[in-house]
């Protein structure tokens, strides 16, 4: 262990000289007051429709079961329809308004609608050249003429890559709530949140449905966040292994999370999809009750599916650093 902790400290610093971290904190510093204008802008449009959430809410219903009678949706949507009618009628009978505008619901939705591409991209930020890149500047050459065992070097690496995406993930919820503070209130903590709907089918069982506090229901929605988040960084890790160009382990790793995200919208029929990591990327979708891309999927199997993919890349990972030759 007294070994590692300098490995680790010497990553950690290796990481922070790149200034990856800073550019991943400007991205959101310039990104974030943008959706949040944009979510100011649909929230003072609503207020000039409606003076009542519950009109609102009456509304989507309606135009939901609208949609319903349509012969030009496909069967697809109109489950979806079915269920988002369902939980939308739940919040409505228990005077509860889901969209109530502060800073906690914001960095909520935010951290959530982020969990599939851009929190991922922002980790490859981080990830996708911690071997590669050492590969191709040469310093590897002096890293692993050390008199340490090069499980460690690489395990010191996953370690700093784990303390990076925890930050990410802590600065985008931080600067979510900072920034949509202003424009919204910094309360909302103990608003209730509806969770633990179940999918059926098209049918939404309702039976284990309970109301937790807004911020327990965000440290939720954070820590499977950041499940999703280490499964790309373990797989980011592997492909730098792999591949020697710092270039193509980034445009790698990108192509997966796009074709992933792609995918989820189509293969709906394609059960054997759902054993695919980036269409189980979206876990917090299922603390809202939103139906699964493919049926049968749940929050169990995305997590153990996603548990595999991330054991299965860090045994590649060691087992090709620790046994190929690293230095060519």
């Amino acid at each position: 262990m007294s070994s590692l902790l300098p490995l680790v400290r010497n990553e950690t610093i290796k990481v922070w000289k790149k200034k990856r971290f800073f550019v991943v904190i400007l991205v959101l510093l310039v990104l974030i007051p943008v959706f949040t204008y944009a979510q100011m802008k649909v929230a003072l449009n609503n207020r000039d429709k409606f003076d009542d959430w519950r009109l609102q809410l009456q509304q989507k219903i309606t135009d939901y079961q609208n949609q319903l009678s349509s012969d030009r949706i496909p069967e697809e949507w109109k489950q979806s329809r079915r269920i988002a009618v369902q939980q939308l009628q739940y919040y409505l009978d228990h005077d509860v308004n889901p969209d109530s505008p502060n800073a906690v619901t914001f960095s909520r939705s935010f951290v959530e609608a982020s969990i599939t591409m851009f929190i991922p991209l922002l980790v490859l930020a981080v990830a996708s050249d911690l071997v590669s890149g050492e590969r191709s500047t040469g310093t590897i050459k002096m890293l692993l003429t050390r008199p340490v065992r090069r499980w460690k070097i690489l395990l010191s690496k996953l370690i700093a890559l784990t303390l990076y995406v925890s930050l990410t993930l802590l600065a985008t919820i931080i600067l979510s709530y900072l920034i949509s503070g202003i424009f919204f209130g910094y309360g909302g903590w103990t608003l209730p949140v509806f969770t633990g709907f179940v999918i059926q089918g098209s049918e939404v069982d309702s039976s284990a449905v309970h109301a937790v506090p807004q911020w327990y229901y965000l440290f939720m929605s954070a820590g499977l966040t950041w499940l999703s988040a280490m499964t790309i960084a373990c797989l980011a890790l592997m492909v730098s292994v792999l591949v020697r160009s710092t270039a193509a382990s980034i445009v790698t790793m990108m192509a997966a999370i796009i074709a992933g995200s792609i995918l989820t919208n189509m293969a709906s029929s394609w059960h054997t999809a759902k054993y695919i990591f980036s269409v189980n990327l979206d876990l917090t979708n299922y603390l809202a009750g939103s139906p699964p891309p493919i049926e049968g999927m749940s929050l169990l199997f995305s997590v153990s599916v996603l548990a595999v993919w991330a054991v299965a890349a860090i045994i590649v990972s060691f087992s090709v650093f620790t046994k190929q030759d690293m230095l060519n």
